[in-house]
């Protein structure tokens, strides 16, 4: 639509929502419109209506192939289901054995059942060995192993879990309790020294308040004059006015 074009399209706009004439409006717009189209329903210019493409200053209509449908939005085609779009038309899929066609209009244009994983053009069935399950998708091996089994080849076996142990939630490795360490294929418990107990994440220890961890023990904090021991609890610090030296607080 030309400036002048667009100009008259709003001033008539206006002058109909003053004066209460909506005919007005419309005859002169319609002047200023290409054949098969409207103004837009939201912002300025025009559209092209349902069925129709537009090219430059003009609304040219859609033709559409056999075995196709207009878009959504009504200005392109595409192929029905089990057909894929090849230059201006719509072409057959092949669809190979144990497979079913598919509405993505993307190559190959179909998927493999369940089961079944495309092979070189064709659908190859998966082979599910024991203590697992068939998984949908197209990609991988096609199968996970059960809880409590772990892919080991083309096979699942068993996870041992040694005493004092649980299985991970992903299934297929173990952890020990709480206060018990992995030790090879095993759980052994966690030697706390006096002062001391398990920490946080349970496969180690600290010390109690007011004892700092030295090698494998818990040795007392000795605290000076004018200090406090911090928030951690293992080390101590001087109060506000005093600095370290030599194992004490002295004034600044």
């Amino acid at each position: 639509m030309s400036p002048k074009s667009r100009f008259l399209a709003r001033l008539l706009l206006a002058l109909s929502v003053i004066a209460g004439s909506g005919s007005v409006l419309a005859q002169v717009a319609s002047s200023a419109l290409p054949s098969n189209a409207h103004l837009s329903t939201y912002g300025d210019g025009w559209e092209c209506s349902r069925g129709y493409s537009r090219i430059g200053q003009a609304c040219v209509a859609v033709k559409l192939p056999a075995n196709s449908y207009l878009q959504s939005w009504g200005d392109d085609w595409a192929c029905n289901r089990g057909y894929l779009k090849v230059d201006e038309g719509c072409v057959p899929v092949k669809v190979p054995t144990n497979a079913y066609a598919d509405n993505s209009g993307f190559a190959p244009g179909w998927r493999c059942n369940r089961g079944y994983r495309e092979s070189s053009g064709s659908c190859a069935q998966i082979i599910v060995p024991a203590n697992a399950y068939a998984v949908d998708s197209d990609y991988g091996r096609g199968w996970e192993c059960e809880r409590g089994y772990r892919r080991d080849g083309e096979r699942c076996t068993v996870v041992k879990v040694p005493a004092h142990a649980f299985l991970q939630r992903s299934g297929d490795e173990w952890d020990c309790d709480r206060g018990f360490v992995k030790r090879g294929d095993a759980c052994a418990a966690i030697e706390l020294p006096a002062h001391a107990y398990v920490d946080e994440r349970g496969n180690g220890w600290r010390c109690e308040r007011g004892f700092s961890k030295q090698g494998s023990t818990c040795v007392a904090l000795i605290v000076p004059s004018n200090a406090y021991i911090d928030a951690m609890g293992d080390e101590w610090r001087c109060v506000e006015g005093f600095r370290k030296q030599d194992g004490s607080c002295v004034a600044d």
